[in-house]
């Protein structure tokens, strides 16, 4: 998988353990992801820390919804991001917009001094934002090192044709010493991570390889719901290694033939 990046986005040690053994290079570490993810406890960092051998980046979203943070979500993230980076985190996923869609770049300064020596992910506040290419360019200046981005779209694969754009243009305007990387997320698995590979020319791919289970629970009082009535309280999401290594060997073959 020479010069491939397969980060793995994941909510539970069971997850991480399940990606590693898969062959992921990285993982994204979250809390929540059923909603699209939120930051992690301490705890949970730890024990994936301690117990798998990967680098993680780990998610500052202090709730769901938009990416408009208020002076004391904000500071919250500040507070994550720097213990995150004491612990030991190898890179923090962050993001933040400004009403109008622009980035907040007041924000993520302030995010990117917290992180130190930290690699940076802008997450997909990017996907939200109204200008993906003065988005790029911004982030690019504050020392971002990486973008997660489905291309602005509902998936990847139908951003195709953006995310190829945003590879031309950190190929033609960063040295390869501040190259932004562009991380394709959203909708990728085994089955279209070579096409995507081929219409964008992306190298870095984020998937979370997940399957349903279903509760261990034998007794179950269906009538009661702990939060979203749409969702079942008798199920749960964890990453699929059989999917994680199929992806891998994928990229694996693409890079031995010089793709």
């Amino acid at each position: 998988m020479k010069d491939y990046i397969l980060e793995v986005c994941v909510d539970s040690v069971e997850s991480a353990l399940a990606a590693e053994r898969g062959g992921a290079t990285r993982l994204e570490l979250c809390a929540n992801l059923v909603i699209g993810g939120t930051t992690p406890g301490y705890p949970l960092f730890e024990q994936v820390k301690k117990e798998t051998g990967l680098p993680v980046r780990t998610l500052i979203r202090p709730r769901f919804g938009d990416f408009l943070y208020t002076q004391y979500e904000h500071r919250q993230m500040l507070q994550d991001i720097r213990h995150f980076a004491q612990e030991g985190a190898e890179g923090v996923v962050i993001g933040s917009l400004n009403a109008d869609g622009t980035l907040n770049t007041e924000q993520m300064q302030e995010m990117m001094e917290a992180a130190g020596s930290c690699a940076v992910t802008m997450h997909r506040a990017f996907d939200v934002c109204a200008d993906p290419f003065e988005a790029l360019k911004k982030s690019a200046e504050l020392g971002v090192d990486t973008i997660l981005t489905s291309g602005q779209e509902a998936d990847c694969f139908a951003g195709c044709w953006l995310l190829k754009k945003l590879v031309q243009l950190t190929d033609q305007n960063w040295s390869d010493s501040r190259r932004v990387t562009i991380l394709a997320g959203a909708g990728v698995t085994s089955a279209n991570i070579a096409e995507i590979a081929k219409k964008t020319g992306v190298r870095a791919f984020h998937m979370s390889g997940k399957r349903l289970l279903e509760s261990g629970m034998r007794y179950r009082n269906e009538r009661v719901h702990m939060g979203l009535g749409s969702l079942s309280e008798f199920e749960c999401y964890r990453t699929d290694e059989a999917e994680i290594r199929r992806a891998a060997e994928i990229l694996r073959t693409l890079g031995e033939d010089g793709r």
